[in-house]
């Protein structure tokens, strides 16, 4: 994949619902943030470090995290597979957001998991929630864990989206592709 060029480098960010901290899904998510974008994220928030702080809305701090996610160009979403769908770790969290203004840019569901049964969970119930917040999505990547530092495990998919995420996170930007 060349990498894509942007007019004016988007802010990034990559939201991980694992409950373990600095999971396969923070490095998956990290890579896919990066291979899409040629840097490193703005931000990284492994929400499993976070703990209980997310059950109290008057957190000022996960208040912060929200509104900078929800500013940002371009968000990786990250899950593992939990009965075919997200964790409620970052169902938690994307419950913050207002529905249809929380997410402002654009927004790539991805989700881990350990076969190949639930690999339309990304499609089916991360990305259905990241329109309703607002994210404009593009098709959804799911990887199998044990794939999840194999470059080629993600060629294919950022070969077909990136320039899609090119172009609408040039348009949110305002600039012209």
């Amino acid at each position: 994949m060349t990498q894509p060029f942007f007019p004016v480098r988007p802010r990034v960010a990559v939201v991980v619902g694992n409950p373990k901290p600095a999971s396969r899904t923070l490095a998956a998510a990290t890579h896919v943030a990066t291979a899409l974008v040629g840097s490193a994220p703005d931000l990284v928030v492994d929400l499993a470090t976070l703990g209980g702080r997310l059950l109290d809305w008057s957190d000022a701090g996960v208040t912060e995290l929200v509104a900078q996610v929800g500013a940002a160009d371009l968000v990786v979403v990250a899950s593992p597979t939990y009965k075919a769908t997200y964790t409620g770790l970052l169902k938690i969290f994307l419950d913050r957001f207002a529905g249809g203004t929380g997410l402002r840019g654009v927004a790539v569901p991805l989700m881990l998991g350990g076969g190949p049964a639930h690999a339309l969970a990304p499609e089916h119930t991360l990305r259905p929630l990241l329109d309703e917040l607002g994210g404009r999505t593009v098709r959804g990547l799911y990887v199998l864990d044990a794939a999840h530092d194999d470059p080629t495990a993600y060629a294919d998919w950022l070969d077909a989206v990136a320039d899609d995420v090119r172009v609408l996170v040039t348009a949110r930007a305002g600039v012209p592709a």
